[in-house]
């Protein structure tokens, strides 16, 4: 922990808020959402059961889920405008900048923009949830001059966006890889896109506007752009018998390798195990192997020299790759999943909230005397 004079920089260690929702032990390796174990909910469990179990606190009954589901469904399609200001954009505009606009053109046209109340923060997550996921395949299909793909009526959350983005009814086995991590990157404690939305919150701003201010932070190459930056790596090296004198030069030029270690985790990001499995299942079946078998001598020969553990962007650019998802969705693919866990952050600071307002160490000059212009 790097901490001067009361200083802790980027605020490392430090405990922000309480909450129910994520308990993550980074000695041991492990990650529950609300006492189930990830493990268990990423083999077991889809995204809708996550979401339900994030934001009311347990999981659903067959009768609840089929009822939550039908309200997912509901809340898909996008108004009209939004899907004409997609189309205003420039072709070459980040994926991510559209999204943060979707975020807050959506909350323009929610009837519950500026009720905080719980009830209505409650639909404001379903819808949001819905529509971010309808909103980033939207504005790819428009950018590359193809219709939006309406909604399915009768598949789930992870099917649909698969079968949004690319108009073919997606196969079982990529559904239930993407599924998984979805659920995978639900949530995470108090990462910095999180903290960003909670901050915002305590303004008692509303939802809309603290998830415009999350995407925003998830949008750095330090957060949700880690996965588009192994993508990258693995694009550059080209061939599995690159990796070696790859490394070597990277080694060499001290270059950083993203998709390696983690702020909290010490033990590994239990997540990564998860996807290894999942990656390999879904590029063998796309006929992309070469993806994951290169990820894994990456991997290989970086933590033999450096003992470095990968953490969950480091599988998931793989397999998302192999299934179809352009680079540069990678990050909004994050935040399709992150939204649940953001909104039930939020649930519970509009609960329980004190406006967040840390204080700075002051490092500039002593009290100066101001001279006036004509003197100086």
């Amino acid at each position: 922990m790097a901490e001067q004079g009361g200083l802790i920089k980027g605020l490392e260690g430090v405990v922000a808020a309480a909450t129910a929702l994520c308990d993550l032990d980074g000695a041991g390796g492990r990650l529950a959402y609300r006492g189930y174990d990830i493990a268990d909910l990423a083999r077991q469990a889809t995204y809708e059961e996550v979401a339900y179990l994030l934001w009311r606190g347990e999981l659903p009954t067959r009768a609840q889920l089929d009822g939550f589901g039908a309200e997912l469904v509901a809340a898909r399609p996008l108004p009209d405008a939004l899907l004409s200001a997609f189309r205003l954009l420039p072709k070459k505009a980040d994926p991510m900048r559209a999204l943060q606009m979707a975020a807050a053109v959506l909350g323009t046209f929610d009837p519950d923009a500026t009720d905080n109340s719980q009830e209505a923060n409650l639909r404001k997550a379903l819808r949001l949830t819905s529509q971010l996921a309808t909103a980033v395949c939207s504005h790819h299909r428009i950018r590359l001059d193809k219709e939006p793909v309406p909604p399915s009526k009768d598949l789930g959350h992870a099917a649909n966006f698969l079968f949004m983005l690319t108009g073919e009814r997606p196969s079982a086995v990529n559904v239930r890889a993407f599924d998984a991590s979805l659920i995978l990157y639900a949530e995470h404690e108090m990462n910095a896109s999180t903290f960003t939305t909670r901050v915002i919150a305590s303004t008692l701003s509303d939802m809309h506007s603290a998830v415009v201010g999350g995407i925003g932070a998830i949008k750095g190459p330090l957060h949700g752009g880690a996965g588009e930056a192994v993508m990258l790596t693995l694009k550059e090296i080209g061939k599995v018998e690159n990796v070696d004198a790859f490394v070597e030069k990277a080694f060499a030029e001290k270059r950083r390798l993203m998709g390696f270690g983690h702020r909290v985790y010490r033990a590994g990001d239990p997540r990564a195990a998860i996807l290894r499995g999942l990656a390999e299942d879904a590029c063998r079946q796309s006929g992309q192997q070469m993806w994951f078998e290169m990820a894994v001598k990456l991997f290989e020969r970086v933590n033999r020299a450096k003992g470095l553990i990968p953490n969950v962007d480091f599988y998931s650019a793989p397999l998302w790759y192999s299934i179809g998802i352009p680079v540069d969705l990678f990050t909004p693919v994050i935040v399709a999943g992150r939204i649940a866990g953001w909104t039930a952050h939020l649930l519970e600071q509009y609960q329980d909230n004190r406006l967040i307002r840390p204080r700075g160490q002051y490092t500039g000059p002593g009290r100066r005397q101001f001279v006036p212009l004509e003197k100086r």
